[in-house]
């Protein structure tokens, strides 16, 4: 395989759509990636629509690159054959709910004494400690928890629930794979593993860097519409004629002077540029009128060759035929000719390019051919799946 963690062998027990993401980001970079799957509980994303022939779209997206074995974790010739696959593996990623690993043999503790280096991760909603640490949540939890939902959104109707998942992925994926990597640099100087505890409630917390640092320092607490980043300022959405949306977001000086001459309204700049609110106010509504004077399309143009940072807001139809997605291969076709189109790695490497080659796979896909590289006879990989403690296709 291609990709600069090629070295790396992952045990994937997680579901639904953090630790999925974290290690399709790893599996893209090349990472050897085995989902450990239950043979009768299925992870919902598999049946999720929509389908590109039998494949749950999201499920090809998320599970891509990975290899899938079908073990029931309930019985102990499950976990015997988990605790085999440790002992070639080197990372652990987990999603389940604070010791249920550990009831079932399969914890940090007990694991590390089958394989010292193991690196384990888990992830779940508010960690493996405090009052939360059992309690049932979804990204827009996190998100009400770590006070970013309170100052996101508009003053009159409040916060507005996203159209993404901000904890589960910018929180909860992106912070266990930057956290599996430092511990994998730990690991080859000192030959130790250890235990990552992830919280996307920590995670999404910690993305308070502007309001979150300002207010520590002493600054009021920041509420919706308030912010020069949140709707305080003239950095906003505008509606269009045609009811489509500009975002304008050019703060700095050089930018606004350019604006306002474009806009033909020099004698503007010193408003937009002041940090009193009727100002701000007085120079958003005067933004408000111009560009709905005309459509989308019409200011696309006027601005496309100004550096102003004025964008259209486009939807996912227009983004993904955007040149700059394009340029960037950020729309790949998996599987093949005739596979299925998904969105494309976003992290570019010189020397060692990531290749996708394959969508997610079918539930136990991977189950003999595994268990075959365990030294299992075929008779006895029979045996299990006649006792049901594996599926295999």
């Amino acid at each position: 395989m291609s990709g600069p963690l090629n070295n790396l062998k992952v045990l994937d027990f997680s579901t639904l759509l953090p630790g999925p993401y974290a290690t399709m980001l790893m599996a893209d970079m090349g990472a050897e990636v085995v989902r450990v799957e239950s043979p009768t509980r299925l992870d919902l994303v598999r049946v999720l629509p929509p389908m590109v022939g039998k494949v749950s779209a999201a499920h090809g997206y998320l599970n891509r690159g990975k290899k899938s074995i079908a073990i029931d974790l309930k019985k102990p010739e499950g976990i015997e054959i988990v605790k085999q696959l440790v002992a070639e593996y080197d990372i652990v990623v987990e999603q389940f709910r604070p010791g249920v690993m550990a009831r079932l043999g399969l914890g940090y503790e007990q694991l590390k004494e089958i394989n010292p280096n193991l690196i384990y991760c888990s992830i779940t909603g508010y960690g493996q400690t405090g009052p939360y640490k059992d309690r049932a949540g979804h990204d827009i939890n996190y998100l009400a928890l770590s006070g970013l939902s309170s100052y996101s959104g508009r003053a009159e109707s409040g916060p507005v629930p996203l159209g993404f998942q901000v904890a589960d992925v910018a929180g909860g994926s992106h912070h266990a794979v930057m956290g599996i990597l430092a511990a994998v640099i730990q690991r080859s100087a000192t030959g130790v593993g250890q235990h990552i505890d992830i919280s996307m409630t920590d995670a999404a917390f910690s993305l308070n860097a502007m309001s979150g640092a300002g207010f520590l320092a002493g600054a009021p607490v920041p509420a919706p519409e308030k912010e020069y980043l949140n709707g305080g300022g003239f950095y906003d959405y505008y509606e269009t004629k045609d009811g489509r949306f500009l975002s304008v977001g050019g703060l700095e000086p050089q930018f606004v002077q350019k604006l306002c001459l474009l806009l033909e309204c020099p004698d503007r700049m010193n408003q937009a540029l002041s940090q009193k609110p009727e100002d701000q106010a007085a120079f958003k509504s005067m933004l408000a009128e111009k560009i709905k004077s005309e459509d989308m399309v019409y200011w696309t143009e006027f601005f496309a060759k100004e550096d102003v940072c004025i964008e259209p807001v486009l939807n996912l139809d227009e983004s993904v035929k955007h040149p700059q997605m394009v340029e960037r291969n950020m729309v790949i076709q998996v599987g093949g000719e005739g596979g299925i189109d998904q969105i494309g790695f976003p992290i570019k490497f010189s020397e060692t390019p990531c290749a996708v080659e394959e969508p997610g796979a079918i539930l136990g896909a991977h189950t003999a051919a595994i268990l075959e590289g365990l030294k299992y006879s075929e008779e006895q990989i029979e045996s299990l799946q006649k006792q049901r403690v594996i599926k295999r296709i």
